[in-house]
């Protein structure tokens, strides 16, 4: 049985939208844990050690699993437009007024984004959360901090990541909006604002990640948090 929500276009824009959401409260719960590095390694570990409670062990596998689906419907609605279009979209050099750079090239950005959370993933999870999982010698809460210290305080590290955030705000800034549009806000009187709260959030994530960055990579965690 055909289902309307995975055969339909409309559908496919709602679970990349849903989704998306899912990415969204990742990234803000990501930004509160980490923001915690600025006030130093008790505090971290404290917030390394919230993570383990039962709720957010559950809670983040769910959100990471959502981020997993938009990823992957990410790759089939581009493959399913281009598809559907054929070589209608050489023949029109038009383009909407409306169509921000970011709303065009939603797929390369989600290719950079992508593609430096591998290597992000490479650098943290692998080193706590899998080998914990897997039963290896994981780093532990109380040596988290100087995990995340070593890894930004090396400067194409540090700058790959300040490069990634801000790509990663070019996806927000359509992505927002455009998922909020697609669950039902999308009237005349609603887009002006959820374009303005979707600046707004991607602004705070990608500015609030680049602070922490730049925090290690020049050095102030030495003279801030001296032990």
């Amino acid at each position: 049985m055909n289902l309307f929500i995975f055969n339909s276009s409309i559908g496919r824009k709602l679970i990349m939208s849903l989704s998306g959401l899912f990415l969204i409260v990742f990234l803000l719960v990501h930004l509160l844990i980490n923001s915690l590095l600025l006030i130093g390694p008790e505090a971290f570990q404290a917030g390394c050690e919230f993570m383990e409670q039962p709720f957010i062990v559950i809670m983040v596998p769910v959100l990471a699993a959502g981020f997993v689906v938009h990823i992957i419907y990410a790759f089939w609605l581009s493959y399913q437009n281009v598809k559907a279009r054929g070589n209608v979209a050489y023949a029109s050099g038009k383009k909407s007024e409306t169509t921000t750079w970011a709303s065009k090239n939603m797929l390369v950005l989600g290719l950079i984004v992508l593609g430096v959370l591998g290597l992000h993933l490479s650098h943290f999870w692998a080193e706590m959360q899998l080998k914990h999982l897997t039963g290896s010698d994981a780093v532990l809460a109380s040596e988290a901090y100087e995990l995340v210290a070593i890894t930004f305080r090396n400067p194409l590290i540090g700058v790959l990541y300040i490069v990634w955030y801000w790509a990663l705000w070019f996806h927000l800034t359509h992505g927002f909006w455009s998922a909020l549009q697609s669950v039902g806000l999308n009237n005349s009187v609603w887009y002006p604002r959820l374009k303005f709260i979707g600046t707004v959030f991607a602004t705070i994530i990608a500015v609030g990640f680049t602070i922490i960055t730049a925090f290690f990579l020049f050095g102030f965690d030495r003279c801030c948090h001296l032990n």
